[in-house]
């Protein structure tokens, strides 16, 4: 008879050898992504009108993993990540960079990428030229505000593409430093690599972390470890209900927590061996929707798609 396991047995039963941080893999992490935003993308896939953009997306995947093979950048110093350990802080924290001016190359590639496609909108492309063209101080302001979470002054236009080249500078450091440099989760709910905020988190099934949760950094891509059935923005146990759209794709819901009032989605690998974080994420937004309705709201955006709030004027 199969039985039930109840929250945190699955952990318990691998006694010390979950791995409590997973690297991203720089050789797959964005061709892996860019694979399944074309997947989400065919037409009738998953029933929405966002297909156009989700194949944008894919090709700027695209470039990301051809400038994470072409750019390495500088690695933060000894002293400062032992500071940072000292302090129970992450080794590379995304707020604090002293950004490698490498990361403003990967923006003028990735852009360059982009206008040289045909399909590409009119007013994408005014975007991708005007970050081409933008002067350095201008760019390092903008991805500070981006870093820094400023909502109310985020250019959501061009943030898409910032995020996309700080994503491919954060996984650069990240995949190559060595895991065990990051601290065990200082801070609840941030990432233990670069300090940044949870995408959405995924149950994976490979041979190593079968059955097991994990968070998803929605910069430097770093997975940390995180007891199913918590909520990842308060960390409450209770109150914590799964919705999903009837019909829907079936390796994703959203965890809800009725403490706080916020959501997250959670994708199952068992439902859907190719589901990945960024991509499903973005391409459910239907369940975002009918969330907001409810009353939740989302514990934390998505790299590829910023929108402006009532609230912030936009």
């Amino acid at each position: 008879m199969l039985r039930i396991l109840e929250r945190g047995q699955i952990e318990s039963s691998a006694g010390g050898a979950i791995p409590r941080i997973r690297r991203p893999d720089r050789n797959a992490v964005f061709s892996a992504r860019a694979a399944r935003l074309r997947e989400l993308g065919e037409e009738g896939a998953i029933g929405h009108s966002i297909a156009g953009y989700l194949h944008l997306m894919a090709t700027l995947a695209e470039a990301q993993q051809a400038a994470l093979a072409h750019f390495e950048m500088r690695s933060p110093a000894d002293k400062d990540m032992e500071k940072a350990r000292s302090h129970g802080m992450p080794p590379v924290p995304a707020t604090d960079w002293a950004r490698d001016p490498q990361w403003r190359l990967v923006l003028g590639d990735l852009c360059g990428t982009l206008e040289a496609q045909p399909d590409v909108p009119d007013d994408v492309r005014e975007v991708l030229v005007r970050l081409h063209r933008g002067r350095p101080e201008e760019l390092e302001r903008q991805a500070r505000i981006l870093l820094d979470a400023r909502a109310g002054e985020i250019d959501v236009a061009a943030a898409p593409f910032l995020a996309a080249a700080l994503q491919v500078y954060g996984t650069d450091l990240a995949s190559r430093i060595a895991a065990d440099a990051s601290n065990e989760v200082a801070v609840p709910g941030v990432c233990p690599m670069c300090g940044s905020l949870p995408v959405a988190s995924v149950v994976r099934t490979d041979s190593h972390s079968d059955g097991f949760r994990y968070l998803h950094c929605a910069l430097c891509a770093t997975e940390w470890h995180l007891v199913r059935v918590t909520c990842s923005h308060c960390q409450s146990t209770r109150g914590i209900t799964y919705q999903s759209i009837v019909g829907g794709p079936e390796a994703i819901r959203a965890e809800c927590c009725d403490e706080c009032h916020t959501y997250r989605k959670i994708l199952y690998q068992e439902k859907d061996s190719h589901a990945e974080p960024v991509a499903d994420d973005l391409a459910s937004l239907a369940l975002d929707l009918l969330l907001a309705e409810a009353g939740y709201h989302r514990a934390s955006g998505n790299p590829l798609l910023w929108q402006a709030r009532p609230e912030d004027g936009g």
